[in-house]
């Protein structure tokens, strides 16, 4: 997966992991406050009811309720509407307040203050009914008369679930006395009564007769007992029980904690790649080019490490280059520098005569010196792309009859055959006086291998797509354990040769470099005894011209005419 659908991922991964958990959260407790808050409502109706409930059964009246009515709102916080069955306002908090009237909330209880008997389920009832509504009507007018009195009433329970009252302690005997005589009904028929009982006995077939008869008296009793109101409590539009913003805030947080923490880690996991690349990359910056990271995956985090790791290895290179290259140069340039040296303070002290052989000495060595400075300059200007290179078409069997005959006299005088085997014409893309300076190192080369009798031949033919040049002789060869040093800079076969014999030790390293700047490559061939053969490959002439990184540069040639030897 790339770097950039990682980031996403980890991006959509936390806000989606965030969202969710915050709406999970947020549902969560929004549920468990409005439960808790319907519950609490449900709790609110409840205690209304049952206060109401009980006022009603034991007062068996209405009247004196408003004190009640208003202890309830402040105990709830709520407005209490009481109202009969018919619409009649019985009390009203918002109006015993002062305040207008708020519109009506939802919750709405009944309470029915009526008491509901109990019959057995043996025996013929009739008579204890026709009795406790007598006994019903008598007790609640009587608690009724006390309470328009101001007084007090405690309710029992009597039989068949039928409640008696009394006065309170406290009460004015003469105040109880004259409700008790208010309570009674002297001119009250009890045969109506007695008329509904027998109305149930007539239609068992229809309804069972307990419940015939407990509805005869709920509805005998009726007009004496507190009427069933219409309880409504709260108000339309006002948040009974209002969200508590503390627990969602701190669900938000949670969530918010464990979001941070987890694109904390992710991100780490992510961006730890580039905290190592980073690291590496100041090591570096402070001279370290051992430095490298740890390359894993193929994203584009580790495309960069990749190509950060081959920029350290191509600085390391050339930083061993550049000291390899100082150190050679030491090397090859103390010796001979000595001798100058040396023999120029002879001179000086007179220690011995000057004379043209001594001069000309000096001279050879001076310019066995210039030579190697010269070859130096054209390998540190190749290797680093700015050898400036003419191209031009030309006939690669016409270039070697030119090196053929530029290194004619020599091959002659060594009884070497030298000799072109080319059928022309076998046309490259290239700079024609580098192509000879190359084969004027190889073939110099060539001819101090080969003993007299032996031959040098320079071969060129198309070979498939590319063109392959071949420098071969029939000299002494080289060991198969120092073909990978051939090209290696002042590397040379046989040790034993010195700079006046052997050349400066650059000149395949040259060759190479120059092969590789036209886009071909060179190789070596040899075996002890038999020869040797380097072959060089170059794209064929339809192949676009391979130019170096700097082409442009001023041009530092050397004359074709003058060998580079290995």
């Amino acid at each position: 997966m790339s770097f950039r659908l990682r980031v996403l991922a980890l991006v959509m991964l936390v806000a989606v992991t965030a969202i969710g958990a915050t709406a999970w959260l947020t549902l969560r407790q929004a549920s468990q406050q409005i439960t808790e808050s319907d519950r609490a409502d449900q709790r609110v109706v409840q205690l209304v009811h049952d206060q109401l409930l009980s006022y009603g059964q034991r007062h068996g009246t209405w009247e004196g309720v408003p004190s009640t009515v208003i202890d309830l709102g402040q105990q709830t916080g709520e407005r209490i509407h009481l109202a009969s069955e018919t619409g009649v306002v019985v009390s009203d908090t918002d109006q015993l307040d002062g305040r207008t009237a708020r519109p009506l909330g939802s919750d709405v209880t009944l309470v029915d203050p009526r008491p509901t008997i109990t019959l057995p389920t043996n025996g013929d009832p009739s008579g204890s009914v026709l009795k406790s509504i007598t006994v019903y009507r008598l007790g609640v007018r009587f608690a009724a008369c006390l309470t328009r009195s101001g007084y007090d009433v405690t309710m029992t329970s009597g039989a068949l679930g039928v409640p008696g009252f009394a006065a309170a302690a406290g009460t004015d005997k003469t105040a109880e006395a004259d409700c008790q005589e208010r309570a009674r009904e002297p001119g009250r028929d009890l045969a109506v009564d007695q008329q509904r009982i027998e109305a149930c006995h007539a239609g068992v077939e229809f309804e069972p007769l307990s419940t015939c008869l407990a509805r005869v008296f709920t509805d005998q009793i009726s007009d004496v007992a507190a009427v069933p109101l219409r309880v409504t409590i709260g108000v339309v539009g006002e948040q009974q029980s209002p969200l508590q913003a503390g627990p969602m805030l701190a669900a938000a947080a949670g969530v918010a904690v464990l979001a941070i923490a987890g694109t904390a880690l992710l991100s780490r996991r992510v961006l730890r790649p580039i905290a190592r690349l980073t690291e590496a990359a100041g090591r570096l910056g402070k001279g370290d080019l051992s430095s490298r990271v740890a390359v894993v995956g193929s994203d584009e985090v580790a495309e960069l490490g990749r190509s950060f790791n081959r920029m350290a290895d191509s600085l390391q290179r050339g930083e061993e280059r550049q000291r390899r290259l100082v150190a050679d140069v030491a090397h090859e340039l103390r010796t001979p520098l000595a001798n100058l040296r040396g023999y120029l303070e002879a001179l000086k002290d007179g220690v011995i005569a000057p004379d043209v052989d001594l001069f000309a000495s000096l001279h050879e060595e001076a310019v066995l010196q210039q030579r190697i400075v010269n070859d130096l300059q054209d390998l540190a200007l190749a290797e680093a792309g700015t050898l400036n290179y003419h191209r031009t078409v030309i006939d690669l069997a016409e270039l070697m009859e030119t090196s053929r005959a530029a290194h004619h006299a020599v091959a002659e005088s060594a009884g070497v055959r030298l000799v072109v085997a080319a059928v022309s014409p076998v046309l490259v893309h290239a700079d024609p006086d580098r192509l000879r300076q190359v084969l004027g190192n190889l073939v110099t080369n060539a001819l101090r291998a080969t003993p007299a009798g032996g031959s040098v031949t320079l071969a060129a033919a198309p070979v498939g797509p590319s063109v392959v040049v071949r420098v071969a002789d029939t000299g002494t060869g080289i060991a198969a354990r120092s073909l990978p040093y051939v090209f290696d800079r002042f590397w040379r076969a046989d040790s034993a040769r010195g700079r006046r014999t052997g050349g400066s030790g650059l000149g395949l390293a040259i060759a190479r470099q120059i092969v590789t700047d036209h886009g071909g490559t060179i190789t070596v061939a040899s075996e002890l005894g038999v020869g040797t053969t380097f072959t060089i490959t170059l794209p064929p002439l339809a192949a676009p011209p391979f130019t170096p990184a700097a082409a442009s540069q001023p041009r530092h040639s050397v004359p074709a005419e003058s060998p580079r030897s290995a």
